[in-house]
């Protein structure tokens, strides 16, 4: 079952036996679990028929006691959190085999996945839900930025998405509180998102971020490039060398795999790169004509040589502020 899914069936009262809700995108976890908390059991009932464990101290054989007794009221909810850390958590299978149908068990993993091939994930997959929530890759972002302001009533240019999902990342517990703050900040819908606006309310300098940075980079514009890693500098709690070197490594990837794609039309490059066709014609094609394959390789050795110097491996000093200078000069010269 989809996310969606699974909130339509528990809003609708229609409860599985058991929920494995597991993977390392804890927000979609973190809102199916509060969901089925508040309509498992009622607010009146929840202390005396709900029942919430730490995998990490207790055994299977509790969680097993507690899904079998019987609830004050119409249902029993049993919680495990941290169930990974769940001693013998394959004997839950048993229980599986013969669950109690007026409990809800929960066992969540916010740290990764159960092994399928495990007893009890068998027989939750027959008779219950078993939801896995990997990390959202960065290439899906904007799509899901701009589908959450569409459905809201609100519009959003392409660069206030690339602002907001330059600046946050694939966090989406974050992603979604900054997009809950703009919603609240402009009022009602009709309202248009613009890089404005994002810059106020988000705390992104429209003219000094990694996306700005990238264009400086691909246009050559020497100066700009130099004042934004400047600006980066003085300002690094914001924009720690650890945040930018990832961006700027994964842009030269990409435009190394263009470089060597095999049809170099906008439509191709798209598909090949899974971005958009603004992208393409925005960022890779100024950036091809700008940077040769050779040079794109080297740049890519000099940002590993940079992240590493970051992180003081080999012994290396170098304040970021000049780490990130002398990564701008090689990447221009």
């Amino acid at each position: 079952m989809t996310f969606e899914d699974i909130v339509s069936e528990v809003k609708a009262g229609r409860f599985k036996p058991v929920y494995v809700l597991m993977g390392e995108e804890t927000y979609f976890v973190d809102k199916l679990y509060s969901l089925i908390m508040e309509r498992a059991v009622p607010e009146e009932e929840r202390d005396f028929s709900t029942c919430v464990f730490d995998g990490g101290n207790t055994s299977t054989n509790e969680v097993i006691n507690a899904a079998r007794s019987y609830p004050m009221g119409d249902r029993m909810l049993v919680v495990v959190k941290n169930a990974d850390e769940l001693r013998d958590i394959d004997e839950l299978a048993h229980y599986l085999k013969n669950p109690q149908p007026t409990t809800v068990l929960m066992l969540l993993n916010k740290k990764g996945t159960f092994d399928r091939r495990k007893k009890f994930m068998s027989m939750a997959e027959k008779i219950g839900v078993v939801f896995n929530s990997p990390k959202m890759s960065e290439s899906r972002l904007p799509a899901l930025v701009s589908s959450y302001f569409r459905q809201k009533g609100y519009s959003i240019d392409s660069k206030s998405v690339g602002l907001l999902v330059e600046s946050v990342g694939n966090d989406l517990t974050k992603l979604h509180g900054e997009m809950n703050k703009l919603v609240g900040a402009v009022g009602a819908p009709p309202q248009n998102i613009t890089p404005d606006v994002v810059e106020k309310h988000i705390g992104i300098s429209k003219d000094f971020n990694i996306f700005e940075f990238q264009n400086a980079l691909i246009s050559k514009d020497e100066f700009k490039a130099f004042q934004i890693a400047k600006y980066f500098d003085e300002n690094a709690k914001q924009n720690p060398i650890q945040k930018i070197l990832p961006a700027l490594f994964k842009f030269f990837s990409q435009l190394m795999v263009a470089h060597y794609a095999p049809a170099k039309d906008v439509s191709s490059l798209a598909k090949s790169l899974s971005m958009k066709e603004w992208q393409i014609e925005r960022n890779i094609l100024p950036a091809l004509r700008n940077y040769s394959a050779s040079k794109v390789l080297y740049i890519l050795m000099a940002i590993r040589d940079a992240d590493e110097k970051s992180k003081g491996i080999g012994g290396s000093k170098t304040p970021p502020g000049d780490l990130m200078k002398q990564l701008v000069f090689f990447i221009l010269h």
